[in-house]
């Protein structure tokens, strides 16, 4: 199906070579690097073979869902990204090293009830793996690892970004900075609704990133619903058209990393008049409570999915599936195209294309 372009350690050679140019590590820093990350068989093999790679982030497993569906829904869109042509890729913090391609040991071991696994974002991954502790990784972290990995597109639910009253608060996710300056390509349902929507597009625009509304609709969805009455500053319709641009996006050295903003199917997307109640509801508790930082996002998550009856959860399942979907897609169209440009030494196979 594919053919070999080189050795992994030629890869990793690479990534040196980019962080080094970066100012990330010293010169020769490739073992000091590779010693930091381990890569599934999978993934290793899927890399080294030029074969599409799609990266999923853990922070869903650990903090995002409850016991077990946190759990069914890993494994499951795993096997989504799998069936579309693409290797899933699962990044966490474990035993001091980032691993990227989890097996199913590493996803219960993150999403068990009394777990205790640090949300982990580009502020917190050298302590995490200093201390040998357990990480999930964030948009922000997973990002980051995807990039030392040299794999382009990233499968969410949906991005962080500026939270309602950040005004007073300036709580502002790390994720937004992080898609000004890491040249990843985060296909999700837009930000989460708990957050500022107008503010965090102004957010993004200030750091350069491309926002794409994916699909028929110009606008920028609202993650639990398809629309929020907010365009988009870009729609594209295909995952063809996306890869052209992450391509393009590349040649030129962009180093920003772009959105690619899949709405939730419409019949999965919660009622906007009742989700809203619900997030006012759970943002006015949270600041009763004093909730703040990287605890504030999991406690509102929770509280809505309880204040819906469990019919947001029932959404923010779906709509990770969907986005998983059409990430695989996505990374199967820019291996073709990066193939074709650079007359690689890997192609897919004409029954592939």
């Amino acid at each position: 199906m594919y053919r070999a372009a080189s050795q992994l350690k030629h890869t990793f050679a690479r990534f040196a070579q980019a962080a080094t140019a970066r100012g990330t590590c010293r010169p020769g820093g490739a073992r000091s690097l590779s010693s930091y990350i381990k890569l599934s068989s999978r993934v290793k093999e899927a890399l080294a073979n030029g074969e599409p790679v799609v990266a999923l982030e853990s922070t869903i497993i650990s903090h995002g869902m409850p016991y077990p569906q946190n759990i069914e829904t890993a494994q499951a869109v795993e096997a989504i990204v799998s069936k579309h042509g693409s290797t899933a890729a699962t990044v966490a913090l474990i035993d001091g090293r980032i691993h990227i391609g989890l097996e199913q040991e590493g996803l219960v071991r993150l999403g068990k009830k009394d777990a205790h696994v640090v949300k982990a974002s580009r502020r917190d991954i050298a302590s995490v793996l200093s201390q040998r502790m357990l990480g999930s990784t964030t948009v922000s972290g997973t990002m980051i690892a995807a990039h030392m990995a040299g794999i382009r597109i990233f499968a969410t639910g949906g991005i962080g970004g500026v939270h309602r009253g950040a005004e007073s608060t300036m709580d502002i996710s790390a994720d937004l900075t992080e898609l000004g300056r890491t040249p990843v390509t985060v296909v999700c349902a837009g930000a989460k609704s708990i957050l500022d929507l107008p503010k965090t597009l102004e957010y993004l625009e200030t750091q350069g990133v491309p926002v794409i509304a994916y699909g028929e609709s110009t606008e920028f969805p609202a993650f639990f619903s398809p629309r929020g009455g907010l365009r988009a500053p870009w729609s594209l319709q295909t995952p063809e058209q996306v890869a052209a641009l992450v391509h393009t996006h590349s040649q030129l050295g962009m180093q920003s990393g772009q959105v690619v903003a899949v709405p939730i199917p419409s019949e999965h997307a919660v009622q906007s008049a009742g989700i809203e109640r619900a997030i006012e509801e759970a943002v006015r508790e949270s600041e009763a409570k004093g909730i703040r930082g990287k605890e504030s996002t999991p406690f509102l998550l929770k509280r809505v999915a309880e204040l819906t009856g469990g019919e947001s959860l029932t959404a923010n399942i779906a709509l990770v599936k969907n986005n998983a979907r059409v990430a695989s897609q996505i990374a199967r169209a820019f291996a073709g195209m990066v193939c074709t440009s650079t007359n690689a030494g890997y192609c897919l196979s004409p029954q592939m294309k």
